[in-house]
């Protein structure tokens, strides 16, 4: 007898650490934003979400990305941030 309830126990415990996993994995500390970033990809620009590994599009040309970007920010009312060559930013172009 003494058996079956710790094994209830230990499911129970299992229950709720499940629980509580799922829980913080829902709620994070910072909400997602859709600011669209310009960057440089192989031999051409991409666009990618901020907080995104992935890039969303890739282009042979920055003007072509910017435009790209710019479609997706201003659907969201989010931020653009174009980068140069090298990684810094050179702009910054908001849609609030």
């Amino acid at each position: 007898m003494a058996n079956n309830s710790t094994s209830k126990s230990w499911i129970k415990i299992l229950i709720e650490l499940v629980e509580v996993f799922f829980k913080s994995s829902r709620s994070s500390s910072r909400p997602r934003t859709w600011h669209q970033h310009v960057v440089p990809y192989e031999q051409g620009w991409a666009v990618r979400r901020e907080g995104n590994k992935r890039i969303t599009s890739k282009h042979r040309k920055q003007s072509t990305a910017i435009n790209k970007a710019k479609t997706i920010a201003r659907k969201h009312q989010a931020n653009v941030i174009i980068h140069r060559a090298d990684g810094t930013i050179r702009d910054r172009i908001s849609f609030d």
